[in-house]
């Protein structure tokens, strides 16, 4: 069983900043690409950042130069660090990871997190 568990969500205020964390436990071979999703109410849910086990990051338009995805491998954790939040940025976020679960050769797992609420309010 791997799990993925989100934190550091909360309220905070328009041009504010939080961090939220996704860390992966169980059997983990290998992590490759970790992102985070969101889902606005009355929205479909999103791509807002990924990071491959290299560190290639790609981003969607609507977050890039205020989002920063980041990972620590040995930790099996996932970062985003968010800045100069807007009251569209309001969602629930995701974590989401592709997991090798024994070996290199073991078919990819895609794992999702239960999701945290981010609230940016006026």
């Amino acid at each position: 069983q791997v799990q993925l568990v989100e934190s550091g969500g909360g309220s905070v205020q328009p041009g504010g900043s939080l961090r939220l964390s996704c860390a992966a436990s169980g059997v983990i071979f290998r992590i490759n690409v970790m992102g985070w999703y969101r889902r606005a109410p009355g929205n479909q849910r999103e791509l807002v950042a990924t990071i491959s086990s290299g560190g290639s990051t790609t981003y969607a338009d609507s977050v890039k130069g205020r989002f920063t995805i980041s990972r620590d491998n040995a930790k099996n954790t996932v970062y985003l660090q968010m800045n100069s939040l807007k009251p569209e940025d309001t969602a629930v976020y995701f974590c989401n990871a592709d997991i090798l679960r024994y070996s290199q050769y073991s078919p990819e797992y895609n794992a999702w997190g239960q999701g945290t609420q981010v609230t940016v309010f006026a």
